[in-house]
């Protein structure tokens, strides 16, 4: 099952729950998968899906600290409900360790000598480890390894 289908079925099991928060961000969700898929005029794969999840889930966070600087709890824990349930969707996360691996792997295998080829390394990190570990703390270990 795509992960798509997924989500669609689970929107389908908050209706039948009538869980109207639930409901509410996996709506937002596929709303957003399928603006991506009119604009672009494709069918998105479970990779492209879990980027816009991965974006979402961005958006969520920079939201609760705005809203957390403007002491709006109301807010900051409805944006936390909506965290919880985009999680649920992206695949499991590579810990500090196995990033360091696969960027050191990844270094190797392009020949990459120094921080010039940051741009070159980090392409290629971002399509091997999208949606697998925060785009963050890739940069940050692909710069820690090119300085070294």
């Amino acid at each position: 099952m795509s992960l798509k289908d997924q989500i669609t079925e689970d929107m389908k099991a908050a209706m039948r729950a009538k869980d109207a928060a639930r409901l509410s961000t996996i709506r937002m969700l596929l709303a957003a998968i399928k603006q991506r898929e009119v604009d672009e005029r494709i069918v998105l794969d479970d990779a492209a899906i879990i980027a816009i999840v991965d974006k979402t889930i961005k958006q969520r966070k920079d939201s609760i600290t705005a809203f957390q600087n403007a002491n709006r709890t109301d807010l900051v824990d409805k944006e936390s409900a909506e965290l919880l349930v985009l999680q649920t969707y992206l695949p499991a996360r590579l810990s500090s360790e196995e990033v360091t691996a696969e960027v050191s792997a990844i270094i190797a295998s392009l020949g990459a000598t120094g921080p010039g080829d940051m741009g070159r390394v980090m392409a290629a990190v971002k399509a091997q480890l999208a949606g697998k570990a925060d785009m963050g703390a890739l940069s940050a270990a692909v710069k820690s390894a090119l300085s070294k």
